[in-house]
């Protein structure tokens, strides 16, 4: 099973996880991903939305566990 760190994702993560990752513009945290590929670099991401593999390998740093939401309903 991966093993997750507070800010990004640790050494071993499996292809199919879902993770947030951070925008290099806005330096937000963003959803709708998984590790499409672990590679020398980082990691392939894969948007969930259509499918598509992003063009740029994304550093640990830039990766990370995708939050649960709260079963809270006001959150």
């Amino acid at each position: 099973m991966a093993e997750f760190r507070t800010t990004d994702v640790g050494d071993s993560v499996e292809p199919g996880t879902k993770v947030e990752v951070r925008s290099r513009f806005e330096r937000s945290w963003a959803r709708g991903f998984e590790i499409a590929e672990v590679v020398e670099a980082g990691y392939r991401i894969r948007r969930l939305s259509d499918g598509s593999i992003l063009p740029l390998d994304f550093s640990a740093d830039d990766v990370r566990a995708e939050k649960k939401k709260s079963d809270f309903w006001w959150y």
